[in-house]
């Protein structure tokens, strides 16, 4: 059977890949090629197209399968295109009887078959619960990531991301800790806790748990696994739990990948954010003052509607006062159907070059960080080509050949601008 599964997009996408590989796999698909989409961006979504276009070519027998974010959103663009057998929701994508029936349909020759007959997307709103799928491993990583919960209950502005995946819903804390044990006894020495909103975590729970609470038990329980991790958090949901854990755990990663979006109070009340610039800066300092070797993320936006250079000069300013070492840097996209799309755009130009000088000041960061480190002796997690992460998610290129998925204390003896370099 082959099933090639492509990804788009967020570290969720990839987990629930890896679902989508077994499931159609399991069903019997043949010769199929399974697109899972990103939907945060134009780019995102043309990228996609590109995709399908250039598979079809590469591959002109294989059944193509288009699903994600952006065929939730749009499903009917994506069952316009000729190249396209079949275009399937976020919500069925993990469903056994979705691909049993994917099978069945896909092997009937698709001449003539009308545009409505590929779809099968419901109603993502309508859902309200969410299912662990357990997974042995998560194919060419070292690290392995679970969904600990799925959707957003927030509307920002600029986001398009609540109607590709339907309101917040986690997954019980005891399904969880089973999930991390199994990947730590199958050799994974981290796993990454990800979701849409996972500060959201346990709100549609009994007792509504909090992030925090669900951070300890893993640790408490699965005392093999050597590095937990966190995806993207909102900084404004850091619970005390949460807080003591960053302050307390050596095996919770010293790295936080913060959700900020810009630096300026009007925009942020423009995105509909719940945090102003205060709020950002107050979070960073509390976190250094508990966990000194901390290191942040960040995501920003550049050229927002509206935004002003004045205003953007803030988000700049951001980097700076926040502490931020690795930049995730969004020139603005206007996504169809959201508030945002329809407030007052900045010129493309404007938006292309506030993008690039965001990305500088990010380069510089990284820099700075990455300077600091020469000499330092780092606990390095071994990937594929020759690359390792330290507990700061910092990018390091190995002394030489290195079997993946071991840990190693390695000496930084200089860096390229990018990635450090050990001796």
């Amino acid at each position: 059977m082959s099933v090639d599964v492509v990804t788009f997009g967020c570290r969720l996408n990839t987990y629930e890949s890896e679902v989508i590989r077994r499931e159609a796999e399991d069903a019997g698909l043949d010769d199929a090629v399974v697109i899972n989409t990103c939907a945060v961006t134009n780019e995102a979504v043309r990228q996609a197209r590109q995709a399908i276009r250039r598979l079809h070519r590469e591959r002109p027998t294989a059944r193509i399968v288009v699903t994600g974010c952006a065929a939730q959103t749009d499903p009917k663009s994506f069952a316009d295109m000729p190249e396209v057998d079949r275009v399937i929701g976020n919500a069925e994508k993990l469903d056994a009887a979705t691909w049993q029936s994917a099978r069945d349909a896909l092997a009937a020759p698709s001449f003539g078959i009308d545009v409505e007959e590929k779809i099968v997307v419901n109603d993502i709103m309508a859902l309200r619960e969410t299912a662990l799928h357990l997974i042995d491993c998560v194919e060419g990583r070292t690290r392995a990531t679970v969904q600990i919960q799925n959707g957003c209950d927030h509307r920002c502005t600029f986001c398009i991301i609540p109607y590709g995946r339907g309101n917040s819903r986690s997954v019980p804390m005891g399904e969880i800790v089973t999930q991390v044990r199994r990947l730590a006894e199958n050799g994974y020495r981290e796993v990454v806790l990800t979701g849409v909103d996972i500060t959201g975590y346990g709100s549609n729970l009994p007792g509504t748990p909090k992030l925090g609470a669900l951070v300890k038990q893993i640790l408490k329980h699965v005392p093999e696994l050597q590095r937990l991790r966190l995806s993207s958090i909102d900084s404004v949901e850091a619970d005390d739990d949460l807080l003591d854990a960053i302050a307390g755990e050596e095996r919770l990663m010293p790295h936080l990948h913060l959700s900020l979006q810009a630096g300026d109070d009007m925009i942020l009340k423009r995105m509909k954010r719940r945090h102003s610039r205060a709020d950002s800066i107050a979070f960073c300092e509390q976190v250094r003052r508990l966990r000194p070797d901390v290191v942040f993320g960040a995501d920003i936006i550049a050229g927002f509607p509206t935004e002003t250079e004045e205003m953007f000069s803030r988000s700049l300013d951001l980097v700076d006062d926040c502490g931020i070492t690795h930049l995730h840097v969004f020139p603005f996209s206007p996504r169809p159907g959201t508030p945002a799309a329809r407030m007052p755009q900045l010129h493309g130009t404007v938006v292309k070059e506030r993008a690039k000088r965001l990305r500088e000041k990010g380069e510089a960061a990284l820099r700075r960080h990455l300077d600091s480190e020469v000499g330092a002796r780092r606990q390095v997690l071994t990937e594929l080509r020759g690359i390792g992460r330290t507990a700061q998610f910092t990018p390091v290129r190995l002394p030489g050949p290195m079997a993946p998925g071991e840990m190693v204390n390695l000496t930084i003896a200089a860096h390229d601008g990018q990635k450090l370099i050990a001796a």
